[in-house]
Formats: C-alpha cells, sequence, structure tokens
C-alpha cells in the first residue's frame, strides 16, 4: 500500500472484479483503450455502490442517507472485452446532482459539472422507479450522447421493468444505450463495461494498473470517518459535521512478544467539524460512548482498505457556518479553482 494511492490490496477481490482482470498485474501496453467515465445521477441512485462493487473494494462511502459523497473520486477498473480488448476505465464517483444554497451544495454541484465536462463518457444513473424528469434535467446540461444506467431492478418483474424502460423511448437518439442493473445480484455489470468499453478512445492506460483510486490514503481515512458518522448518528448530524486530517503518520513499532518484529502503524489524528455545541454533545456521547463507536467502526474501515494497522484518534470541535464559509471549505481540501 502506498501512501498516495490505493492499489490492490491483499483483500479477495469480488467475483465481478476477478472476471475483469485477465492476469494478475497487466501491463500497460496492453492497454488498448482508457478513459474517463463520469458517474451522474440523483443522489441515492447507487452511484457508489456501483463503483465499489467493480472495483472489489469498499472505498466510496456509501449510506441509505442522501448526498453522502461531497467530492470526486476516481476508481480505476480494469476489463477484457468479449474480443479480447485490455481497457482501463476511470470511473469519476460524483456528488448527485441537486440545486441547494449553501456553499458546500454548490461546490458539490460544480464538481459534478465539471466531471460532465472533461469526461470521454458520461453515464447518468438513475434508480428502477425514479421519476423521468430528473433525466430531463440531465438532458438539458448535458447534450452529448451518453449512457443511461437504470440501478436497483432487484425485484422488478420483467413486465415492470420493460414498461419502465419503455418511458426513455422518446430519447433514444440521445442515449447510446439504455442498461438494467442490479448491484446486489450482479445483473448486467459486464453488459455496462462491455457498453462503456466501445466508445472508450483508443489510448494507452493512464494510471498504473495496479491502482484501484487516486485518493491518497489521508482522503480515504476522511472518507472512512464520514462514513462512521452517516451510519452511526442521527439525520442531521451528518449534513452539518466534516472531518479533518491533522496529521497522518506511518511508523514502526515492535509486535508482542517478539521484540526484533517491527509492524507498520499509522498514526491518524483527526477531528469532527459540528455547527452547534448541542451537535457536539449528540457526537461525543454519554461518557464519550458515539466518538468510541465511531473512532472503532472508521478504524476498522481504514486497516480493510489500507491492509496496515491503524491507531485513530478523534475529537470533536464547534465551528459555527463552516459550511458557508469558504475559507473553512478551502482549508478542509474543496478546491473552489475547478
Amino acid at each position: 500500500m502506498q501512501n498516495q494511492q490505493t492499489t490492490k490490496s491483499q483483500n479477495q477481490q469480488s467475483p465481478t472484479a476477478q472476471n475483469h482482470t485477465t492476469t494478475e498485474t497487466k501491463k500497460q501496453n496492453q492497454v488498448t483503450k482508457a478513459g474517463f467515465v463520469a458517474l451522474i445521477g440523483r443522489p441515492n441512485a447507487g452511484k457508489s455502490s456501483l463503483l465499489n462493487s467493480l472495483s472489489g473494494e469498499k472505498l466510496a462511502l456509501v449510506s441509505h442517507k442522501a448526498n453522502a459523497t461531497r467530492s470526486t473520486m476516481h476508481f480505476i477498473i480494469p476489463h477484457t472485452t468479449k474480443q479480447g480488448q485490455n481497457c482501463q476505465i476511470v470511473f469519476i464517483d460524483t456528488p448527485g446532482i441537486h440545486k441547494r444554497e449553501k456553499l458546500l451544495n454548490q461546490f458539490m454541484l460544480k464538481s459534478a459539472l465539471k466531471a460532465m465536462e472533461e469526461c470521454d463518457i458520461c453515464a447518468f444513473m438513475c434508480a428502477f422507479g425514479d421519476d423521468l424528469k430528473h433525466y430531463e434535467e440531465f438532458l438539458d446540461i448535458y447534450p452529448q450522447k451518453h449512457i443511461i444506467i437504470v440501478s436497483k431492478i432487484d425485484y422488478a418483474s420483467n413486465e415492470k421493468l420493460a414498461k419502465y424502460l419503455a418511458r426513455f423511448s422518446p430519447f433514444s437518439d440521445r442515449f447510446y444505450a439504455l442498461i438494467p442493473i442490479s448491484v446486489k445480484k450482479s445483473i448486467n455489470l459486464d453488459n455496462l463495461l462491455e457498453s462503456i468499453c466501445a466508445h472508450l478512445p483508443h489510448s494507452p492506460a493512464l494510471y498504473d494498473e495496479d491502482m484501484l483510486t487516486t485518493h491518497t490514503s489521508r482522503q480515504i481515512a476522511k472518507e472512512a470517518i464520514r462514513e462512521a458518522i452517516f451510519s452511526l448518528c442521527s439525520d442531521e448530524i451528518p449534513y452539518e459535521s466534516e472531518v479533518e486530517i491533522l496529521s497522518f503518520v506511518e511508523s514502526l513499532t515492535n509486535a508482542q512478544n517478539t521484540p526484533k518484529k517491527a509492524i507498520p502503524i499509522t498514526h491518524i489524528n483527526a477531528r469532527i467539524l459540528v455547527s452547534k455545541q448541542s451537535q457536539k454533545l449528540i457526537v461525543v456521547g454519554k461518557n464519550g460512548n458515539s466518538i468510541k463507536r465511531i473512532s472503532t467502526y472508521a478504524r476498522h474501515k481504514i486497516e480493510e482498505i489500507l491492509a496496515q494497522k491503524i491507531f485513530l484518534h478523534l475529537s470533536v470541535i464547534v465551528r459555527k457556518e463552516w459550511a458557508k464559509s469558504k475559507k473553512d471549505l478551502q482549508r478542509l481540501g474543496y478546491n473552489f479553482d475547478l
């Protein structure tokens, strides 16, 4: 595991990821098509779940709460087509498209729009049963041809699914393909990758083929802590909170009973920002029980991804209206010069 990128770890890959790799490590000159694919959609469409499944690692924050993703994240997915062509798909996981007044929400929307402008292919993702008005709004801001992904078809009958897909017929000249998928049941994931590869530009690999994401270890740690907050705190807290990594130091420590054997350990010092004192009390919890649960959840998540021992120290501070302060947001890693 390198500090500045996430590579394929010792963790077992998902069956989907295994099927997409012909050898354990492919040489860059074997890749003949590569490109960026912006994954766009409404909050809770299932974008992060799809990318976690394709990569075989739980890298993206997944939550039943909307707007969990706040910034773009790159997933590097290899795929060998049925014709034997090696491709490298660089998915860009984007914040859900929505309109909000807060400065943070404006940044999230700007990030999604920038990804759409710079990608080679755009994939619009919606959940089965979603109102098509969201797709029509997407068409207003993205005139180029694209791919439509209809997710969460797990329990849809063939008849209901056919009727829903037929609703896209009036727009058939606007998209390359319309692909219904189920992440839970791994339905049509290969077909999705085949369709994407068909429209990728001819290019050598854009990244080292052992990489899973361009996110740094610090960024992954931040997202793991945010996921813990989304999973363990009430509805208000996740949207009113942010995580700042204060220090990230890798060192060696002696294993128990084996003084000559040193094992790597990463010491992470992070703090959670909230907007109100009452929120701080909730995050800390009685006798610190809540912050302990958040820390344990996040530590296990980070250790799973980075495949190394983690010592995590969390603190909580109140910073009123941090989400409305451009200076605060920039310090927290949100780049407004997109």
